[in-house]
């Protein structure tokens, strides 16, 4: 193959992000450049760094020229090839579902990341790709993204940002049919600010990246984008403003008319107020109407578990940036941030969570616990509901397990042929040795570039033993998630580490916020730890935790452990990451493991209460329960071998792991999950509340207005109750005034158990049913929700009538 024909074919490859998660793929890059490869993990750069001379000679190679076509047709397939959704029945009902995010984590060739959030935003796009759902991703390209971290001598972390070469990334830029690039003007105070935009391609999705970074912006403006989660509360504003509002009018310049809108967090809030502006301008319809028209179409993910972590601003601040746009929307500046606040009161903060609660129809937590803990943190919104009322759906994370499979995982999962024992442990030993070498070589360097001795570095380089039971530990440090629990009593883990017949070994990993001291000082022990001269050959804290790190240790570990306080990890991910590799999970009783524990899959710390009162005694009784557990359990079945070297019950736990959890907690699930119970029904509301210029959105409106005023002269009569031909009958005269029984939704309600009953409207008033429980009458009372035709649920309408 000619070299210039060579370098057209590499391009398209390199600019498609799925080679993230095709191995063949990314052998090929490390064919090109393995140096530059392994440096940057990124096929733009090494596509750009590629001269001519070397494309000749892999052209002639007749190897990496099969790999080549291997990988075109790959790709070839994975954008038009049949898919999940393109078979399912209702896949006509569904053409564009507009995703934002505050961050999107595909891999380190496009840093534009924190976290877990970003992680399950990329893993999100990966699935939707894999599954043809048509998902379009929508963020903020960062200047500098977030920072990489450095650990000086003494343990003290230290911070850098390293700029975002925009010609460096796997983007380009987006055009207007002219060819010129596309500048999106947005009102700020006093004057304009002009938007870029960028398109990244995964697979089938697409994603849009916004930025700041236009020449004709003031200095101040062109750094609004410069950090994710950096600089101060008004730059948060002015970010969550361009990617809300600015992400929506992108979507419309490019004509683009999405099905529905999913907001990964609050922070893209913003994005239902200009979806209700532009219905006002195509519908002629009132703002009311034009939100009551968009909410049908609009998720709202939260993964937050305290409400002090909601993003607020001020009203004054508010008042600064949106009372033009409030002009704009033709309401006053008060009604808008009264959709941000709880009780209305007028020094009282605005809340993106709550603006996004009010633009949406459905709002669903990440996990089965966080959907217990987002009804507590909502429930002030919904005024006299029981808890289990308050409307808060979850669906629980997952990852995209191609991207977390080792080279030996995915052959296994590849084989319909199920793996034996010997297959299994040389997959574990494979990841582990392999593991060992990274944490050495970046122990190595660390180390060089503080000068250590020439006896120290050669020490490092003998660190660890690819044949010791592993544990990794790698997450934010903050307080809350308990890093150090596991140092609680370092002398006792010393002799874990130090065992003659069952020695333990620790990978630890993870950055503080910059602004957490308390974090600082948690990486700061662990560091002072893993240099004490009898342990620092069994355990190695390895620097800037990244995806790459973190693919490294969950490819690697034997085990994965997760210590946060309960309940607030709302759901965690980098657990589920190990599933795959045949990692077991060790974690506290919260997040995604409180679904997934059982003592045939792994271990569980506490006893799945909440101890906020007694923290600190709480944590000394699980940091013995965590040492036991290593001690007495985990590491006796690690070392337990036959004569043929084979761990019988280890494997039998990690088999029971892979084969119960890999595919339920698997992103390919979650977003099968979102499409079947939100996207489609959503699409499918949104049309119909959309049609006639709003009709029906002005109707339900109408009918909502109505029976919030009408609400309070709603009466019952006390129940009745009769038998007949052995059925029990329950009847209440309920009296609606002028509002319709068509409606209204009435239901029996008694407590513990738990029981809801549907009520029919019979005649006159009346509601009853037959019912089976034979619980006496006094236990039961009588409610009444608005259900209008066309109402989705009580997140719309927060009222509750009670009999008593």
């Amino acid at each position: 193959m000619q070299a210039d024909a060579l370098l057209r074919a590499l391009k398209p490859l390199a600019l498609d992000l799925r080679w993230a998660w095709s191995n063949t793929a990314q052998q090929l890059w490390e064919r090109i450049d393995a140096d530059l490869w392994r440096a940057t993990y990124s096929p733009w750069v090494v596509v750009q760094a590629v001269g001519k001379e070397h494309l000749a000679t892999l052209g002639a190679d007749e190897s990496f020229v099969e790999r080549l076509e291997t990988c075109r047709r790959e790709q070839r397939a994975s954008i038009s090839g049949a898919s999940w959704f393109s078979r399912h029945p209702q896949a006509s009902a569904l053409q564009l579902i507009a995703y934002f995010s505050m961050e999107f984590g595909l891999n380190e060739a496009l840093p534009i990341y924190s976290g877990g959030l970003g992680v399950l935003a990329g893993d999100h796009l990966k699935s939707a790709s894999d599954l043809g759902v048509p998902v379009l991703g929508i963020g903020l390209l960062y200047s500098d993204g977030y920072f990489r971290q450095i650990l000086d001598e003494s343990g003290g972390q230290a911070e850098l940002y390293p700029r975002n070469d925009s010609d460096q990334l796997p983007i380009e830029p987006l055009r207007d049919a002219s060819g010129a690039r596309i500048r999106l003007p947005l009102i700020f105070p006093g004057r304009t600010l002009y938007i870029r935009a960028w398109e990244a391609r995964v697979g089938r999705t697409r994603l849009l990246l916004l930025d700041c970074n236009d020449p004709a912006n003031h200095p101040a403006d062109r750094a609004i984008t410069n950090r994710l989660y950096g600089g101060d509360v008004e730059q948060r504003l002015q970010q969550e403003l361009v990617l809300g509002v600015g992400g929506r009018r992108l979507l419309g310049h490019l004509g683009l008319q999405p099905d529905l809108c999913h907001l990964n967090e609050g922070h893209a809030a913003f994005a239902v107020l200009e979806h209700a502006r532009e219905i006002m301008a195509t519908t002629g319809c009132d703002f009311s109407v034009a939100l009551r028209a968009t909410r049908a179409g609009t998720i709202f993910t939260t993964h937050t578990s305290v409400e002090a972590a909601f993003d607020r601003f001020s009203p004054d601040l508010v008042r600064k940036y949106l009372t033009v746009y409030a002009g704009r929307l033709q309401i006053d500046i008060e009604r808008l941030i009264a959709l941000g606040r709880l009780y209305g009161d007028h020094d009282e903060p605005f809340t993106m969570a709550f603006l996004a609660l009010r633009g949406a129809s459905r709002i669903n937590a990440v996990s089965r616990l966080h959907g217990e803990v987002s009804r507590d943190l909502f429930a002030k919104l919904f005024p006299r509901f029981p808890i289990d009322d308050v409307p808060v759906e979850y669906v629980t994370n997952g990852v995209h397990i191609p991207s977390w499979a080792s080279p030996e995982a995915e052959a296994i999962r590849s084989n319909k042929t199920p793996p034996s024992d010997a297959t299994l442990l040389a997959m574990r030993n494979a990841g582990r040795e392999r593991l060992v070498g990274a944490a050495r070589e970046r122990l190595t360097r660390r180390l060089l570039s503080h000068g250590a001795s020439e006896e120290r570095i050669a020490e490092a380089s003998r660190a660890l033993d690819p044949t010791i039971c592993t544990i990794g530990f790698a997450r934010r440090f903050a307080t809350y998630k308990r890093p150090t629990l596991l140092l609680s009593d370092p002398d006792r883990l010393a002799r874990l580490l130090l065992n003659t017949e069952r020695p333990l070994q620790l990978l630890v990993a993870g950055k503080a916020h910059p602004h957490d001291i308390p974090g600082k000082a948690l990486i700061r022990a662990w560091l002072a730890f893993a240099e004490r001269p009898d342990v620092r050959h069994r355990i190695v804290f390895i620097d800037d935790y990244d995806l790459s790190v973190a693919e490294e240790l969950v490819r690697g570990c034997d085990v994965w452990l997760n210590t946060p306080r309960r309940p607030w990890e709302a759901s965690g991910t980098s657990g589920m990451k190990v599933l795959v590799n045949g990692g077991l999970n060790l974690s506290e009783i919260d997040g995604w493991w409180a679904e997934a524990a059982t003592p045939e899959v792994g271990w569980a710390l506490g006893d799945g209460a909440m101890h906020d009162d007694d923290a600190e005694v709480w944590d000394r009784l699980e940091a013995e329960q965590l040492y036991q557990t290593i001690e007495n359990d985990l590491l006796p079945r690690f070392y337990n071998r036959d004569a043929a070297g084979i761990p019988h019950d280890w494997l039998t736990m990690m088999k029971a792991s892979m084969e119960q959890l890999t595919d339920r907690f698997s992103s390919d699930r979650m977003v099968r999950e979102y499409t079947e119970r939100f996207y489609l029904p959503a699409a499918l509301a949104q049309r119909q509340r959309l049609a006639d210029r709003a009709g029906k959105a002005a109707e339900l409106e109408h009918a909502l207005t109505r029976l919030a005023t009408e609400w309070s002269g709603i009466g019952f009569s006390p129940l009745q109750e009769r038998r007949q031909d052995g059925r029990r009958e329950v009847a209440v005269a309920i009296h609606l005034g002028d509002i319709s029984p068509s409606d209204v939704r009435v239901e029996l309600y008694a407590e513990s158990p738990r029981t809801v009953i549907a009520l029919t409207h019979r005649h006159d008033g009346e509601f009853g049913a037959t019912i089976d429980d034979e619980r006496p009458l006094e236990e039961f009372t009588a409610r009444v929700f608005p259900a209008p035709a066309g109402l989705i649920s009580s997140l719309e309408a927060p009222l509750i009538a009670w009999q008593r």
